[in-house]
């Protein structure tokens, strides 16, 4: 089963998504694929909260922040898979040179090996976040990171079995069945 959940910052998307997920790994593994590369004390608060909110739940951590493709061979892909969040990676990819530049391929790069992963895995569950929801005008790098998690996160919901927003407090299911 593949499963994409977007929405709101801080709203409840990385618990549901282990739920999900250990839902699905009744048996087998149960990996937490974390993709932030913390950056600053917020950053580093939020890791541990999430370690902390996942710890006892029998989940085997790989830190992930970049080339999915690539790290995809250290697993055997028969388990099931919580990658949070796609919103990070595609961070880490597109603003990884210190040259001040932007990676504008990194959105089809992290598509792709995003849907690869989850044709080899048993079950993948794929958390984002929902950035498009105001009107603003933003500078040239965060506009190219908006439209690129769109091109991301469409590509993923097309691919996934259920696909879910976490919205106001409601959780709304676009795409298969409810879950939990």
């Amino acid at each position: 089963m593949k499963i994409f959940i977007s929405g709101g910052a801080k709203n409840g998307k990385s618990m549901f998504a282990q739920k999900c997920a250990k839902k699905l790994a009744e048996e087998g593994h149960l990996w937490y694929l974390a993709t932030m590369e913390p950056r600053d004390d917020e950053d580093f608060a939020r890791v541990a909260r999430h370690r902390n909110e996942r710890a006892g739940w029998g989940f085997k951590t790989a830190e992930w922040g970049r080339n999915i493709a690539l790290h995809s061979e250290e697993t055997d892909c028969k388990g099931t898979y919580l990658v949070d969040s796609v919103t990070a990676l595609l961070s880490n990819e597109m603003f990884c040179g210190m040259s001040g530049s932007i990676n504008k391929n990194a959105p089809a790069k992290v598509a792709a090996e995003l849907i690869d992963f989850s044709e080899k895995a048993a079950n993948v569950v794929f958390v984002s976040d929902n950035i498009f929801c105001d009107a603003a005008f933003y500078d040239e790098w965060t506009d190219s990171y908006r439209v690129g998690l769109a091109f991301v996160d469409k590509a993923l919901a097309e691919k996934c079995d259920v696909v879910i927003e976490f919205s106001y407090g409601q959780i709304i299911y676009y795409k298969g069945e409810e879950l939990l």
